[in-house]
This record gives C-alpha cells, sequence and structure tokens, in this order.
C-alpha cells in the first residue's frame, strides 16, 4: 500500500468522522424542536382545548421523538468510538463530548415531560365533541324538552327500550374511553422505560467522553508548562550568553586570557580567571587567539 493510499483513507475516514457529527448534530436539533412541541400539548391537557384528537398528537409526538433518541443515540455512540484514536483532532473530540452532554440534557427534559404528562393524563379526562357522543345523549335530552303529547305516551314504552338499548351503547363508550386512556398510560410508562435505558447508555457515554476530555486538558496543561520551562530556559541561556560578552568586552580580559592560553580549562576554572559555566572552550580560544 503507498503512501498516497494511506493519505486517502485517513481523509475518508476524517470526512466520516464529519459526518457522523454533523448526523448527531441534525438529530439533536430534530429531538430539541420535537420536545418544544410536545411540551405544548402537554400544557394543554386538563384545559377546554383536551381532546382525543389531542391526546391523539401526543402519542404520535411521543413516539416520534423516542424514534429520534434512538436514532441519534446509535450515531452519537458511532461518532464516539473514534474519539479514542490518537489520529483524531481534538476539535473533533469535544464537539462530540459537547453534542453528548446537550443530548443528555434534552433527553433529561423529555423524561420529566413524560412523567408530567402521564399524570395530567390520568387525571383529566379529554373532553369529548358533541358530535362524538352516542345517539342516547340527544334522545334523553329531546326527552325531558318535549311536552309529552299524544303520540309520545303511546310509543313511550318503546322509546325507554330504545333509551336502554343507547344507555348501554353509552357505557361502552364510556368505557372504550376509559380502557383507550390506561393504554395510554401504560404505552407512556413503557416509552418512559425505554428513554431510561437510553438515559443510562448515554450517562456512560457522557462519562466517557470527559475522560477523553481530561485527557486533552491534561496534554494542553502539559504543553503550557513545557512551553513555560522552555521559555524560562530561554531566559537563562540569554542571561548567560550576556554575561559572556561582558566578560570579553572587558578590556584587561584578553591579556590575561593569552598569558593563561596554554593552560588546561581545568585550571582556568580553579584559578577563577573565568567562570566554568559563562566561557565555553571555543570562546576562550577565540579570546586568546584575538589578544588586544
Amino acid at each position: 500500500m503507498s503512501f498516497q493510499d494511506l493519505e486517502s483513507g485517513r481523509r475518508d475516514l476524517a470526512n466520516g468522522r464529519q459526518d457522523s457529527t454533523q448526523a448527531v448534530a441534525a438529530g439533536l436539533f430534530q429531538i430539541t424542536t420535537a420536545v418544544r412541541n410536545f411540551e405544548r400539548l402537554v400544557n394543554t391537557i386538563g384545559t377546554p382545548k383536551d381532546t382525543p384528537a389531542l391526546r391523539e398528537k401526543l402519542h404520535n409526538m411521543r413516539l416520534q421523538i423516542s424514534q429520534l433518541v434512538k436514532d441519534t443515540s446509535s450515531k452519537l455512540k458511532r461518532a464516539s468510538e473514534t474519539d479514542h484514536r490518537a489520529e483524531v483532532s481534538a476539535s473533533k473530540k469535544v464537539a462530540d463530548a459537547k453534542l453528548a452532554k446537550d443530548f443528555q440534557n434534552i433527553l433529561n427534559e423529555f423524561q420529566k415531560l413524560q412523567r408530567l404528562s402521564a399524570e395530567r393524563e390520568t387525571a383529566f379526562a379529554p373532553l369529548v365533541p358533541r358530535e362524538d357522543l352516542p345517539s342516547s345523549y340527544a334522545v334523553n335530552e329531546a326527552d325531558s324538552n318535549s311536552n309529552k303529547t299524544l303520540e309520545q305516551r303511546t310509543v313511550l314504552a318503546e322509546s325507554r327500550r330504545q333509551e336502554l338499548v343507547l344507555l348501554d351503547n353509552e357505557i361502552v363508550f364510556n368505557e372504550a374511553i376509559i380502557e383507550e386512556r390506561e393504554q395510554g398510560i401504560q404505552e407512556i410508562q413503557q416509552q418512559i422505560g425505554q428513554v431510561n435505558e437510553i438515559f443510562k447508555d448515554l450517562a456512560v457515554l457522557v462519562h466517557d467522553q470527559g475522560v477523553v476530555i481530561d485527557d486533552i486538558n491534561s496534554h494542553i496543561e502539559n504543553s503550557h508548562a513545557a512551553t513555560v520551562q522552555a521559555k524560562t530556559q530561554l531566559k537563562k541561556a540569554a542571561k548567560t550568553q550576556n554575561s559572556n560578552s561582558s566578560l570579553l568586552n572587558n578590556p584587561r580580559c584578553p591579556r590575561v586570557l593569552q598569558s593563561c592560553h596554554f593552560l588546561p580549562l581545568k585550571c582556568l576554572y580553579r584559578l577563577k580567571i573565568i567562570a566554568a559555566p559563562r566561557l565555553s572552550s571555543c570562546d576562550l580560544w577565540l579570546a586568546a587567539a584575538n589578544p588586544v
């Protein structure tokens, strides 16, 4: 495999990681928008606008958000798997960690709204529109407002019989509403459990991302410390160089060095003619070879 092939593979991998991060960001945006709409619907429960149609919207919205959460969670896991590789940039790791944290926050908010929705749907029954009521309601109302003419009295027995039949229909209708509410609440509890599982997995993912970020911060701190230390050494070296220059510029220094240039360096150090750390052997040779 050639060097060009390796570089091409790295570019493709980098593009794939970038696409995965963008996909997670797009999914997170969709979830946030859907949760805001879901919140408005939850706040409508128990108001005059609370109808079976509203409950149906809540149900569909809840399913939509749950599916978005599952899809985005899978994408985030795939995007984060590559963050432990050495060739991944620090900016990519930080971006994925921020997305994971934002995902955790919006998921926590969705959980709270789900619990609130379950509480309100249990406490309040939806208002059934008049046109959706069984015909027994209309019969009862017409019965109470009539003057009971002779013809009505002759068919009273038949009317009462029909009324009993319609009353049975009304009971069945109400039981159906109650059963539908109970099923809806059970679905809410089930979806809350599913989101809880995703939330647990996400908490582990956020923790792992935090470890990655800590490693990045540690490398940054170590690099900063090394930079500071290097600057300190450069300052010391510059100070030493300035001291050496001052010594060589002394008018008496070259004559002393000229008279001692045949001595070993150790002797010069011991006689304290020069300071050992301030002049190299090259500096001494140059000073002795060029007397004033």
